[in-house]
């Protein structure tokens, strides 16, 4: 998937500045694409030239002028068509910490312990924000009411696959420190005798 692709859909929500939309990937779509605010601004101005958005400046004070970018007829016909488009390949993870637990048995098993615990820190902290993003979509009701009612499913529908897989690193992490212990006493000098 091109960045160019998460950029429509996040333009989807409304008319938005650079800086916006990188706040925006943040609370939005960072369950499912990261980009820097740099990539963000390069990305755009691609997406300028080649006619899918267009901006207008905003004059400010004591501040410089901003540019607010919306997506034209032709991007949303880039994103429709994209949207129709199977995908071309599952998604490929790398990740640097699979490669250390894969490694465990030659390395120091207290770093990559830390590197688990600092990985759950962070679904904790990242699960906490999905769910108050949720809580805030569905503004006081139920998941059916507002599935119902909302134009938008989409965000809700990728906020959900953001909740479940920190779910899945939080569950991950705890089944591999618990194995991780039950090794370390099964092969204590205690054991031995």
């Amino acid at each position: 998937m091109a960045l160019r692709n998460a950029v429509m859909a996040a333009l989807l929500e409304g008319e938005a500045s650079g800086y916006d939309l990188a706040k925006g990937f943040e609370a939005s779509v960072a369950n499912f694409w990261m980009a820097t605010p740099q990539q963000l601004y390069r990305e755009l101005e691609r997406m300028e030239s080649d006619g899918l958005v267009s901006a207008r400046v905003v004059q400010q004070e004591r501040r410089p002028n901003k540019r607010l970018f919306s997506l034209t007829e032709a991007g949303l016909d880039v994103l429709r068509d994209y949207v129709a488009e199977t995908p071309a390949k599952p998604m490929a993870i790398r990740d640097e910490l699979m490669v250390k637990v894969q490694c465990i048995d030659i390395g120091d098993t207290e770093a990559v312990r830390a590197g688990i615990v600092q990985r759950m820190e962070r679904s904790t902290t990242k699960l906490a924000r999905y769910e108050r993003l949720r809580e805030r979509l569905l503004d006081g009701r139920d998941e059916d009411e507002y599935l119902a009612k909302t134009d938008r499913i989409g965000p809700y529908l990728t906020l959900l696959g953001g909740i479940g897989l920190e779910q899945g690193n939080l569950r991950w992490g705890e089944t591999v420190l618990r194995k991780l212990d039950q090794r370390a006493a099964a092969r204590s000098p205690e054991n031995d005798s």
